[in-house]
This record gives C-alpha cells, structure tokens and sequence, in this order.
C-alpha cells in the first residue's frame, strides 16, 4: 500500500511540474497565455496588410480600425512604449488621418529617436503629405542600420513603391 501511494505521488510530482512549465509566460504559446492589446492589435495589423496588397482596401481599412482600437487602449494602460505609439501612427495614417498620424510617430520619436519602424512609417508619411524634405530626413536617420526600413523608405521616396 506505502509503494502505490508513493508511486501515486511521484506520479502526481512529475505531471504537475511538466504542466506548470508549459503554461508559462515565457512566450510558449500555450493557451494558458492571455495575448495583451497590443500583441492582438499587431496580429491584426499584418491581416490587414496582406488584405492591402491583395486589392482589399475596404476590409483591410476595417482590420486597421479594429487594432486602432486595441492600441488606443494599450497606449492607455501602458503609456509611454514607442512600439505602441508607432502602431498607433501607422493604423491612424491608413485610416486616412495623417495628422494623428503624425502626432503619434512624433510622440513615439520623443521617447526613441531612432526607431526604425517609426522613422520608415513616418518618412513615408512625409512622402504622402509632400514634405520630400523631411522624408529624406528620416531617411538619414536610418542610413546606415543596415535593415529593411531603410530599405523601403528609400524606395519611397524614390517613388518606386507607394504604400502610404
């Protein structure tokens, strides 16, 4: 009787740590995670990017609103994050509002000068609003990171790809 309950024990021991190490918040992808605002609204930003390249404005213009959403309530809870902010911009420029847009990127460059993600969304902004002249600024901020950003922006303004 003593050996079935320590076997039951021991067994008992080992499942429960095999199952507390799988719902860690450690980015293991287990249901037990709860995805915050902002992972959801970055999800539903790529959707909405793919809905654009594929000739899909109107739905990817209703995917952007719904992570606007997110974001305005992340950027609530937790303000401060330039990641938050540049999303933030991004979704509110492709709903057409490039002076939140702005507002925004520029919130988000206060806290990091040198994000590359705002400083490629908001040269392309410039692009948009004709401001040549400060798109090549944020061009120059970039040159040099060796990354795609620059890449892009420069593509932009060069007028090879429009995606503002």
């Amino acid at each position: 009787m003593k050996k079935i309950i320590l076997t039951l024990s021991i067994a008992f021991f080992i499942t429960t740590n095999v199952f507390a190490a799988g719902s860690s918040s450690s980015g293991s992808g287990g249901s037990s995670e709860k995805k915050t605002n902002y992972d959801k609204a970055v999800l539903l930003v790529k959707s909405a990017k793919k809905y654009e390249k594929n000739g899909k404005g109107d739905k990817a213009k209703k995917v952007y609103s719904k992570a606007q959403k997110l974001l305005l309530k992340s950027n609530e809870k937790k303000p401060g994050k330039a990641d938050t902010l540049n999303y933030l911009g991004f979704t509110t420029r492709k709903l057409g509002d490039f002076e939140n847009g702005e507002k925004y990127y520029l919130q988000g460059l206060a806290i990091d000068p040198k994000h590359k993600g705002i400083n490629e969304y908001l040269g392309e902004l410039y692009v948009a609003t004709n401001r040549h002249n400060l798109a090549v600024e944020r061009l120059g901020v970039l040159e040099g990171c060796n990354c795609e950003e620059y890449d892009q922006l420069k593509a932009v303004i060069a007028g090879e790809k429009s995606k503002y």
